[in-house]
């Protein structure tokens, strides 16, 4: 959404024309979910896809003639067992609901809309850029007095942020608002479809070697905040991490007790993957205990139970280690780093997607097997 967001700025600052498109809302199987964004420039190009096909074509085709018109907003409900399945072969009796918002060309300001929209997309890349999410509330169907395609977004905090007309800003729009520290799903409600960007997860990879380099830059791809800490200098590098937002070298436990203080949160995933034994439990003993959304370790199941035993007799409670992720990664017959790495990524993309951290299918060591 951040790229999607500067370039669709970037047009505004141009006095370019371009039409936003978004899937608003889904029921049943859908090629794409609630939150999908496409840009539709005049000439026929596009940023982004609502899943294809044509369907897509079709959106396409009415947003080049909405920006010709200069026409308002709207929502159009496209059902994938009729003649658009049939034409793609998506047959899967969903149900998509699409916003279709053209962004007038500087030529024409008298519209009243380019300022307000200007102003919304801006107060949506600031909220982006700051990390810590927000919610975009789109009227779907005219339930409570609100025309079809107004948007309204809200703070992390729940607050009215910005908002694409002026008009009454209904009571009922605030009761469905979902806390973001519940990383709730899209939904709609009364005829509003309500579209949360969660906040952005930092993930801490403790150790600089292979396998934390070949995760960092899968994590980086999937729009995680990577930081690396290392010991080593030549290790923890930028060379070898181009894409960490932070890069700290030195003593392990002294950086760990210093994030503690500051910056480790529901928000904060943490990795142990350090270059041996002592230095993994060192980690975990810090990381272990913290309100961490996510910590995992890497190692053998041995090798596991023995620091989850030294850690215990150090005064780590079982049920504390029992959150842990250990071994990590989803097993899927990982042999080499990039595979390693692809199998933990994975993990960490469903833990941050469906706001948990207790799997399907994971069977990590039972700190209640380890003997005190």
């Amino acid at each position: 959404m951040r790229e999607f967001l500067k370039e669709l700025l970037a047009a505004l600052e141009q006095g370019r024309e371009c039409a936003y498109c978004a899937v608003v809302e889904t029921r049943g199987s859908t090629p794409q979910k609630a939150g999908a964004v496409m840009l539709v420039f005049p000439d026929g190009s596009q940023r982004g896809t609502l899943g294809g096909g044509c369907v897509e074509a079709e959106v396409k085709q009415r947003a080049l003639g909405m920006m010709t018109a200069e026409g308002p907003e709207e929502v159009l409900t496209f059902c994938l067992d009729d003649n658009y399945g049939w034409d793609d072969g998506l047959i899967c009796g969903g149900r998509m609901s699409m916003l279709l918002d053209p962004v007038p060309s500087v030529h024409h300001d008298q519209s009243e809309r380019r300022q307000p929209l200007s102003e919304y997309y801006r107060r949506f890349q600031d909220l982006i850029e700051k990390g810590q999410g927000c919610t975009e509330a789109v009227v779907i169907r005219e339930e409570i007095g609100v025309p079809v395609g107004h948007r309204f977004l809200f703070s992390p905090e729940g607050r009215l942020a910005a908002r694409t007309r002026n008009g009454p800003l209904p009571s009922e729009i605030f009761h469905n608002l979902a806390p973001l520290s519940n990383r709730p799903c899209p939904a709609s409600h009364h005829g509003i479809a309500y579209l949360p960007i969660l906040p952005r997860i930092t993930l801490l990879i403790v150790g600089g070697g292979h396998v934390g380099q070949a995760v960092a830059r899968l994590a980086a791809e999937v729009d995680f905040d990577v930081w690396v800490l290392d010991d080593r200098e030549r290790y923890a590098s930028r060379e070898r991490f181009p894409t960490a937002e932070r890069i700290l070298v030195g003593d392990i436990s002294t950086h760990l007790r210093e994030l503690l203080l500051r910056d480790i949160n529901s928000s904060t995933y943490c990795l142990v993957v350090t270059r041996g034994h002592a230095h993994d439990e060192e980690a975990l003993y810090h990381l272990a205990p913290t309100a961490a959304g996510y910590v995992g370790m890497i190692g053998s199941k041995r090798k596991i139970k023995l620091i989850y035993e030294d850690l215990i007799a150090k005064g780590i409670a079982p049920e504390v280690l029992e959150k842990v992720h250990a071994p990590l990664g989803f097993e899927i017959g990982s042999q080499t780093v990039p595979e390693i790495a692809i199998s933990i990524v994975a993990e960490l993309i469903a833990c941050r997607n469906l706001g948990t951290t207790r799997l399907p299918g994971r069977t990590p060591v039972k700190a209640g097997n380890v003997r005190t």
